[in-house]
């Protein structure tokens, strides 16, 4: 075996391409690694519900999709079972799991999502249509309502 070191990729915010992958969607994603990337089979997002959005139901032959709640509230759905989220909450949805997630409360949901394998979802992501991160999207994913001036 021999030792050898990876350089990490790092990405910022404004590095971010954003999609909506249809014109009536009520979510946006944000892609942060994708295979061609990470050279692994993933795909990891930010996902960007408006207020009353959520996902169209779906799901996955073979990957297993991860949501993580970074602000807002909402509630996800899966095969006909239903939870509020919120932030630091996680959900796991397995292979063939049809799922929902929904934003209900009175701001934006923003949600980690981190699929794996990709199973051809960032292709789909990009196939949309792309958008720009506002501020308030820049504020939140670069974390700057967190920062207290000296």
């Amino acid at each position: 075996m021999t030792n050898q070191c990876v350089i990490p990729i790092i990405k910022s915010p404004k590095d971010y391409q954003a999609f909506r992958i249809s014109p009536g969607d009520t979510n946006r994603l944000a892609i942060v690694f994708d295979p061609v990337i990470a050279n692994v089979s993933l795909t990891v997002c930010v996902e960007i519900f408006d207020v009353g959005g959520k996902t169209p139901p779906n799901r996955h032959q073979f990957a297993v999709e991860m949501f993580f709640v970074l602000k807002g509230k909402g509630q996800a759905t899966c095969d006909g079972k239903t939870v509020s989220i919120q932030p630091g909450d996680s959900v796991l949805v397995p292979p063939t799991g049809t799922h929902v997630i929904e934003n209900t409360g009175n701001e934006r949901l923003y949600a980690l999502c981190i699929m794996v394998p990709n199973e051809d979802f960032v292709e789909l992501i990009r196939s949309g249509t792309p958008v720009e991160l506002d501020e308030e999207d820049m504020r939140v994913l670069g974390r700057a309502d967190v920062l207290v001036p000296c």
